[in-house]
């Protein structure tokens, strides 16, 4: 049986962090074995910590969770989107890092 992994965004995250009733259900739903972060959005949660006690808790809630890290597959996708997207429409680093894991994976 394959398993349906499902890649969360940052805002996915920070809205269960804020305990968005809707967000928590689905994350609940979908189980933590098969909830997946990128590198960069993990990243992006640490950043957004207010202090080390919240540093402390995202670090121990990321372990729980599968960490998708970037590889030469997801820098070449990450090149092209950049290329094909980033004046167009404005496709900024981040999005384009995780939106190439995402298609990647």
């Amino acid at each position: 049986m394959e398993k349906n992994i499902v890649l969360c965004d940052t805002n996915i995250l920070i809205e269960f962090y804020k305990n968005n009733p809707n967000i928590v259900a689905q994350l609940n739903k979908i189980g933590a074995e098969n909830i997946a972060i990128s590198a960069v959005s993990a990243g992006e949660l640490l950043f957004g910590a207010l202090n080390k006690r919240e540093v402390l808790a995202i670090k121990k809630d990321i372990e729980h969770l599968i960490l998708l890290h970037t590889n030469d597959l997801v820098s070449k996708k990450f090149m092209e989107l950049m290329f094909t997207y980033s004046k167009s429409h404005g496709l900024a680093v981040p999005d384009a890092l995780i939106a190439a894991t995402a298609m990647v994976n």
